[in-house]
């Protein structure tokens, strides 16, 4: 089998659950911007050194095939869950409690791996905003949302241990 299948040809690509969709529809928009910030997570995952940092991209990543899918989807049950949002909370509040607190914004930057969770992060955002565009079009799932809202957050978290 050939890794290309000429459906796509005509700028329509299909949804998980089988519709057909234009390829610049915002839903393929927001999953596909979360495929670019699992590219960007990967490669923090390359440059971390920390390896509690790896480990925690490692996990992220793990989940993102089932928030792509969640998207990529019409009318069915949501694969992440309540408790997706409240392992990123666990661990964030983890590595907050063990970093000094933030007194002034940081300047993204200071090692590779940290610079590659900063523009994770800024990934994650980008999704985030097409995601409430899509929402004001279509039905989506507000665990998602909610989901891709904590994972920026994580992100920068990550940023700031693997930086620390």
């Amino acid at each position: 089998m050939h890794v290309y299948t000429k459906t796509g040809d005509a700028g329509e690509t299909s949804l998980y659950t089988g519709e057909r969709v234009k390829k610049a529809s915002m839903r393929v928009e927001v999953y596909g911007t979360i495929d670019e910030a699992d590219s960007v997570f990967g490669l923090a995952r390359a440059f971390a050194k920390n390896e509690d940092v790896k480990s925690a991209i490692l996990d992220v990543q793990k989940r993102l095939p089932s928030l792509m899918a969640d998207i990529a989807s019409k009318g069915k049950e949501p694969l992440i869950q309540e408790k997706d949002i409240k392992e990123l909370e666990k661990v964030m509040d983890a590595i907050e409690d063990e970093l000094p607190k933030l007194t002034s914004f940081l300047i993204p930057g200071t090692t590779p791996g940290g610079a590659a969770l900063d523009h994770a992060r800024t990934v994650v955002r980008r999704a985030e905003r097409f995601f409430c565009r899509l929402a004001e079009q279509e039905p989506v799932h507000d665990v998602d949302r909610r989901y891709l809202n904590r994972l920026s957050d994580y992100a920068f978290m990550l940023m700031r241990l693997e930086e620390a």
